[in-house]
């Protein structure tokens, strides 16, 4: 057996994915993953949803059973960070002071959450979520009746508001923008869920830019700038996220919003790929760079590294795609809407709670939201690569098949 080691800096969904295809595709070398935290690979949209309702535990959201690495004789480091990269030496330091040699290095090492630069947020009670140990610390100030302010309307805040709120909570959501989403989605689409936000008694406060967080032994209020006040026994804090960054950046790999990747996922270091959030790569079907913060994205950008790495290259062209669940309503995502001239709505976007918007830029479509109709999403997303020209009078006809519109 070659004694090649391939070594995998972070343990979330593009790690997991990793080293199944590198095993796939044909690595007979070593595989070792380092990950700062004690658990294996987890999906990361169960926590502010099924998680930290309790109706899944940590073996239910695990990626991969424990046996799926053995069998693929995987070595993981977990509790481990890695210090620095010697692009030279080619090895890496962990912060116990061991030194790894490595043929190829794969960086998935995902985002960090986005800091509130106010006073109060290392008060007892008040929380970011991104991490099992996040949620393990936040389900000690839930609790029937209490009053929870969520800072931040974007979706991991609406979703996080909708599971608090079933748990029994009163719950505030305050954005410092005009409108909740503001950042990813149109007017009609926010409109469309601060009313069902509403409709299940959350309250909405916009304009809302939080100036200070205070309390004593716990969190008491969130103070916002007019100096209106809201009452918290619970804040949780979701502003985004930005790219971890820091270690390629520290080995002077090419940096922008992101690690630089080519179509390959390889950085300017042809022996360090990268993969996830931590990236930013061309994307041809939109014709520029993007980043993306999505499962999807870090599961296939793994899957072409792994290729990659075992000399079986394929360039990366996959199709964007995401989804947020909150109360009833199962929100699917496909493409990115950037750039559209129109927006086209199948269903009734003003009643009930099913609908899908198209985006389109001089007749094509460019994305689609699609709201309970997964029909609309898989048809969208075939409409979206194949760049025809659609009838505008056919995609908004619930009575016509979207199949039609294909051919």
């Amino acid at each position: 057996m070659t004694k090649q080691n391939c070594i995998i800096v972070g343990a979330g969904h593009a790690a997991a994915q990793l080293v199944t295809s590198l095993r796939q595709q044909g690595w007979e070398g070593a595989i070792s993953v380092m990950g700062d935290e004690y658990f294996l690979p987890y999906h990361r949209p169960p926590l502010s949803k099924d998680y930290l309702s309790g109706r899944k535990s940590i073996d239910d959201i695990l990626i991969r059973p424990p046996a799926v690495y053995e069998k693929a004789r995987v070595r993981f480091g977990l509790g481990l960070r890695v210090e620095a990269i010697n692009r030279t030496d080619k090895t890496v330091l962990l912060d116990d002071g061991e030194s790894i040699s490595y043929q190829k290095l794969v960086l998935t090492t995902g985002s960090h959450v986005r800091k509130l630069p106010v006073p109060g947020t290392d008060l007892p009670g008040v929380f970011y979520l991104r991490a099992i140990r996040d949620v393990e610390q936040i389900k000690g100030f839930i609790g029937h009746g209490k009053k929870a302010v969520i800072i931040g309307g974007g979706y991991i805040g609406l979703e996080t508001a909708a599971v608090l709120k079933q748990l029994g909570m009163h719950v505030t959501v305050l954005e410092a923008m005009d409108r909740v989403l503001q950042r990813v989605t149109t007017e009609e689409i926010s409109a469309f869920y601060t009313r069902v936000h509403m409709e299940e008694g959350i309250e909405i406060v916009t304009n809302a830019a939080v100036s200070s967080i205070e309390g004593g032994k716990n969190v008491q209020k969130a103070v916002c700038g007019d100096d209106q006040e809201f009452a918290a026994d619970l804040i949780i804090i979701g502003i985004g996220i930005s790219p971890a960054t820091e270690l390629a950046e520290a080995a002077g790999l090419d940096i922008d919003d992101g690690i630089l990747v080519n179509e390959f996922a390889r950085t300017s270091d042809p022996d360090i790929l990268a993969a996830g959030d931590c990236t930013k790569h061309y994307n041809p079907i939109y014709d520029r760079h993007v980043r993306l913060e999505s499962v999807q994205n870090a599961v296939d950008q793994a899957t072409i590294a792994a290729g990659t790495i075992c000399g079986k290259p394929k360039p990366y062209n996959a199709l964007p795609w995401f989804w947020s669940d909150q109360f009833d309503i199962k929100l699917q995502i496909a493409g990115l809407s950037t750039g559209f001239d129109q927006v086209v709505v199948r269903g009734d976007m003003a009643n009930g709670r099913s609908f899908a918007a198209f985006y389109l830029q001089e007749g094509r479509i460019l994305a689609v939201d699609a709201i309970n109709k997964p029909k609309e999403f898989m048809m969208g997303k075939q409409l979206i690569t194949a760049k025809v020209e659609v009838d505008q009078a056919k995609l908004t006809d619930e009575a016509v098949p979207m199949k039609e519109l294909l051919s």
